[in-house]
């Protein structure tokens, strides 16, 4: 297997651990109820849901890291500030999963009464942590690595695409969240979220099974390592 083979497939794993967190939504239902703080738990439910979403934020940097080398090649400026999008993304994970765990330690040390609207704080916080690094950032990666794909053809045309269709539809439904049109966990959420989950899931099956399509990038990084990173763009 060679190293762009590698790179693929690496790339394509990281961005199928990126769906682990999908049952977080039931994961995290007891520790949303106003009384968790003053009741017995359970705790294990938020301990796992952290740990799933944990996962999600390295694989989303693994992503990044996997395929700066390759996309770089077609506009570094580009593939940076993907990179960059990506830890940002990882970052309002940790500080989501930091907001939960910090409930069920309120609710560990005997907060009682008085931590309730601490409690409520916290969930709050997550969910403006989960809408900025699950629903506006992952817009912004669709655009900007859908940019890079789509130009170098490593991809199918039509994988970036159903991100460039998807980016705009999250961002509107994202807005819709926060302006308070509809609930972040509704049906109206889930769809407007499937298109981008349907670019990333198809682009990871894509890469582990196909690789990166022959282009001129592919030829040039392999014929010529240190090929200038400007010929493409």
């Amino acid at each position: 297997m060679d190293s762009l083979r590698k790179t693929a497939v690496v790339a394509g794993t990281f961005y199928l651990l990126t769906f682990v967190s999908i049952p977080i939504l039931a994961l995290y239902g007891p520790v949303r109820d106003r009384n968790y703080v003053t009741g017995p738990g359970p705790d294990t439910a938020v301990f796992v849901g952290g740990l799933l979403e944990s996962i999600v934020a390295v694989a989303c940097i693994g992503t990044a890291v996997a395929l700066y080398p390759v996309v770089k090649l077609q506009h570094e400026g580009v593939a940076l500030g993907f990179v960059g999008a990506r830890v940002l993304e990882a970052a309002a994970i940790g500080v989501g999963v930091s907001a939960l765990l910090s409930v069920v330690t309120l609710r560990r040390a005997g907060a009682g009464s008085d931590g309730v609207v601490a409690g409520q704080a916290l969930v709050a916080l997550y969910d403006q942590a989960f809408l900025l690094g699950q629903s506006l950032v992952p817009a912004l990666n669709a655009v900007l690595l859908g940019y890079l794909l789509y130009k170098s053809r490593l991809v199918p045309r039509v994988l970036p695409v159903l991100g460039f269709v998807g980016a705009p539809l999250l961002v509107a439904s994202t807005v819709a969240t926060a302006v308070g049109l509809k609930d972040m966990g509704s049906a109206w959420s889930a769809l407007g979220a499937l298109p981008i989950a349907l670019w990333e899931f198809s682009l990871g099956v894509w890469l582990i099974v196909k690789g990166f399509k022959p282009s001129p990038l592919t030829s040039t990084t392999n014929a010529v390592p240190g090929a200038p990173e400007t010929a493409f763009r």
